[in-house]
């Protein structure tokens, strides 16, 4: 167990205990990467179902039936220790968000509503420049999303919202390009996969979230340290293909084409088995890399704190708490695909419709 904890109260005990399908099992994880849940979860889990309904992203029955066993919450109980309670819950209601937005851009590339989409695209633009003249928009995904950014925003400082701004509109494009691929049935290659999975898995966003539950917008000079970089890259590759690894079966069966398993089939001949291997390799590489550029973080974190600018001694708590919290990202990935109904595909009637999907919109024809 590192020696840098977050300096506000948490909870270290899991949900619950599940068992991982061998295939899938990382003795490293569980033995070396030990879980914790903020403080504030068991909340987290009622106010997120209270939001989803008074934003009208669910439908009630759906709410009810399927909230909690998602687990989206538990995701950001565990990423972001230390955050206030306002925070963590702004950061949960934006994740859950993320997860809804994700699911309505699945059903426009199914039904080919490429009007509908590139609609949605642009609004999503023109909220994240202006988010109060969206709070009221017809469509309930943009109005959350609007609401989602003013609470973000309300935090840190205007440097720190531009560049949260600039790279959630990168995430938008993303997810365009995305579109673009399934609608053309274009399976990328590994490279270029491995370049646009970072984009939409949102890497750069949830890395400037750590600075929000930190309470502390960390200088450029420090982000762009190349230790704290490699520590958030393997991170952030880490849970990139570990939840392409767990949503193999479930994106083949919808007819997917972004997952890494997908790209090394098609561009690399590989067998369905050797796809999992090789995703399973990298999944370790980037265990062993976090390793190695914590410790280098922690030693540059040490000079920080040694100097006698009260700012430098702030810094570095700041940056301990985003190095801590990169490394909660580990375990609370890996718990969270194995509990959360989001991946059960062996509980769904159509292994290509997850039943927890609402889809506020006509199947085809709206053009």
């Amino acid at each position: 167990m590192p020696a840098y904890p977050p300096t506000t109260k948490q909870s270290e005990q899991p949900r619950g205990t599940v068992a991982v399908p061998p295939a899938l099992r990382l003795p490293v994880i569980e033995n070396a990467f030990p879980r914790h849940l903020h403080a504030y979860w068991p909340r987290l889990q009622e106010n997120s179902r209270t939001w989803l309904l008074e934003r009208r992203l669910m439908p009630p029955a759906k709410v009810a039936r399927f909230a909690d066993s998602l687990c989206y919450t538990d995701l950001v109980a565990g990423y972001y220790l230390g955050a206030s309670d306002q925070v963590i819950g702004d950061i949960a209601d934006f994740s859950t968000w993320f997860f809804v937005w994700d699911d309505r851009h699945d059903r426009d590339a199914v039904h080919g509503r490429d009007g509908a989409w590139q609609r949605l695209r642009g609004q999503l633009h023109a909220a994240l420049d202006e988010p109060h003249g969206h709070l009221h928009h017809a469509d309930p995904l943009v109005a959350a999303f609007a609401e989602c950014v003013i609470r973000l925003f309300g935090t840190l400082g205007e440097d720190w919202n531009a560049r949260f701004a600039r790279h959630f509109h990168a995430v938008i494009e993303a997810y365009d390009r995305e579109f673009a691929n399934r609608r053309g049935g274009s399976v990328p290659t590994v490279e270029e996969y491995v370049e646009l999975r970072r984009h939409t898995f949102g890497h750069h966003v949830w890395v400037d979230l750590l600075e929000l539950a930190a309470a502390c917008e960390l200088p450029e000079n420090v982000r762009r340290h190349p230790a704290y970089r490699r520590a958030a890259l393997a991170s952030q590759d880490f849970s990139a293909w570990y939840n392409d690894l767990c949503s193999l079966p479930k994106e083949i069966a919808g007819d997917e084409v972004h997952n890494l398993g997908i790209s090394l089939i098609q561009h690399e001949g590989l067998s369905l088995e050797q796809a999992v291997t090789e995703v399973r390799r990298r999944v370790r590489i980037c265990i062993a890399e976090f390793l190695a550029a914590e410790e280098e973080v922690l030693q540059y974190s040490r000079e920080l704190s040694g100097q006698k600018s009260p700012r430098a001694r702030e810094v570095s708590t700041g940056l301990q708490s985003c190095l801590f919290n990169l490394r909660n990202w580990f375990s609370s990935v890996y718990w969270f695909h194995h509990e959360s109904g989001r991946y059960r595909m062996e509980l769904w009637e159509d292994s290509s419709t997850p039943p927890y999907l609402s889809d506020p919109l006509e199947p085809a024809g709206e053009e």
